[in-house]
This record gives C-alpha cells, sequence and structure tokens, in this order.
C-alpha cells in the first residue's frame, strides 16, 4: 500500500488525530486517546462497509491494561476519601480526622496522577508503516510537551503534588490567618487551575480541536465529568480563602459542598475509567 496523502487534526501545535488515505482507496486513523488508551487504530480497506480496529502487540495492550487499572482505582478510591472528608467537615465529625482523610486521598491522587502519565509515555506510537502501531521500551519519565497528552497528564500530575502541600499543611496546628492563606489556600488555587488546565487540553484531545459534546464517546464522559470535579474543586478553592480582617472563610458550606461533588465527580471518572481499556 502506497500512503497518498496525510491528514492531521488537532489544536495549535498538538496533533490528536492522523489520517491516511492510501493509494489503494482504503484509509488508517491514529487517534490520540483511543491509541494510549486502548491500543488501538482504526482502519478501513477499499470497499470495507466498516472500519475495524487494529490492536497493539500483546505487550503493550497488557501494559496499558495494568496502567488504567491502577490509575481507575487511584482516582475512585481517593475521590471517595474526599468527599468522606469533606463531609467530615459539612457535619462536624473533627478537623484531625477529616484532615488525615484528605492526606490519604491526596496520595491516591498523586498516584492516579503519575501512573497516568506513566500510561502516556508508554502507549504505542503511529510508526512510520500504515496501519500498526509501534511498541515502546518501557521509562519511568520523558519530557514531551509537544504532545498533548503528555502535557495534560503531566499537568494533572504537577496538579496532584501541589495539592500535596496543601493537604501536609492543613495537618499543621497554630498556623496565623497569613500562614493558611499562604500554605494551604494558594497551593489549593494553583492546584485547581493546573486541573482546569489539564482537563482543558484533555477535551481537547478527544475533541480533535475545540470541546465539544460527545455523548458516544466513553473518553468524553470520562473527561467531562472529572472537568466538571476540577470546577467543583476550583469553587471550593475561592470559598475557603481565609479574609485577614476577620480570620473567618469566606462560605464553608460552598468550600465544603464543592470539595464533596468535585471529589465524587473524580470517583466516577475513575470508575468510568475502568470501562476505557484495551
Amino acid at each position: 500500500m502506497n500512503r497518498i496523502e496525510r491528514i492531521a487534526e488537532g489544536s495549535g501545535p498538538f496533533t490528536t488525530r492522523l489520517t491516511w488515505r492510501l493509494g489503494d482507496g482504503g484509509t488508517a486513523i491514529w487517534e490520540s486517546r483511543r491509541a494510549r488508551k486502548r491500543g488501538l487504530l482504526t482502519v478501513r480497506a477499499a470497499g470495507d462497509p466498516e472500519p475495524r480496529f487494529r490492536r497493539a502487540d500483546n505487550a503493550s495492550v497488557g501494559r496499558l491494561r495494568r496502567l488504567n487499572a491502577i490509575a481507575a482505582s487511584a482516582f475512585a478510591v481517593g475521590g471517595c476519601l474526599f468527599a468522606s472528608g469533606a463531609a467530615m467537615a459539612q457535619f462536624g465529625a473533627g478537623d484531625a480526622t477529616g484532615a488525615w482523610i484528605y492526606f490519604v486521598g491526596g496520595l491516591c491522587f498523586n498516584t492516579g496522577g503519575y501512573v497516568s502519565l506513566l500510561q502516556s509515555i508508554n502507549a504505542p506510537r503511529q510508526d512510520d508503516g500504515i496501519g500498526a502501531l509501534a511498541a515502546r521500551r518501557w521509562s519511568w519519565w520523558s519530557y514531551e510537551p509537544g504532545r498533548i497528552d503528555w502535557l495534560s497528564t503531566f499537568l494533572l500530575f504537577v496538579g496532584t503534588l501541589v495539592f500535596g502541600i496543601n493537604l501536609l499543611s492543613s495537618l499543621l496546628q497554630g498556623l496565623s490567618v497569613q500562614q493558611v492563606n499562604r500554605l494551604i489556600w494558594a497551593p489549593d488555587m494553583v492546584g485547581c487551575t493546573l486541573f482546569l488546565i489539564s482537563g482543558h487540553l484533555a477535551l481537547v484531545e478527544v475533541c480533535h480541536g475545540r470541546p465539544g459534546i460527545r455523548p458516544a464517546d466513553l473518553g468524553w464522559w470520562i473527561v467531562a465529568v472529572n472537568q466538571l470535579g476540577s470546577v467543583l474543586f476550583m469553587v471550593a478553592a475561592l470559598a475557603d480563602f481565609t479574609r485577614p480582617a476577620t480570620a473567618s472563610v469566606v462560605n464553608v458550606d460552598i468550600a465544603n459542598w464543592g470539595t464533596l461533588t468535585g471529589a465524587l465527580c473524580f470517583s466516577a471518572g475513575g470508575v468510568l475509567q475502568y470501562f476505557e481499556r484495551p
């Protein structure tokens, strides 16, 4: 088969879908998220009424399944722990216990974020030939900011690390209002911002350009639910600012309920992610 045309789609510098139109009338399509999450390439031979999927090698597929299961479990459990911590804070069940529940939930988010990055780093890539995905050697790290999947998962992981500063600081006692805002509130805002940027890039990746609505696409639902969770986390963070003049939080109820509902979104996204696998 001879390649006669190569069409790239995406947004800005990022390519999320490549379509090759072949000399015999067939096509081969690589999509960033489908290859990364499911190890699949879409091919259609000339005259075929329906496209079919070509799977990556068995080693790559097994790797993607394991990484997906770990990330999905981490976000599902972490979201439940965050929701539990917010519920305890809202209904007055003790600050110390709730802070430790948040901290353990944060460790789960750290794990989910890093494993998501590992999945991006080690996912099979489109090769120079047509109709196949090339396996990659295992790597614990890479630097590929020109790839939208790498950048999205990297920002997600960094966001979870910044949240870790917030969660560690929340275990400290006797902080002044200025210290609370600097060590707890500010990292919370930075983490939420990184989550929002990561989620936007994920929407661009799954929509191959401007974010839109794709109800038939499981990947879109996972990204959309997680992005809703990021928005709710940001609302909670804004409401959790401590006023220097009064030493009171802007709105405790909004902060707690925003965290609780946002965490449930991430937990639901983790559950849905179990089904987006090879």
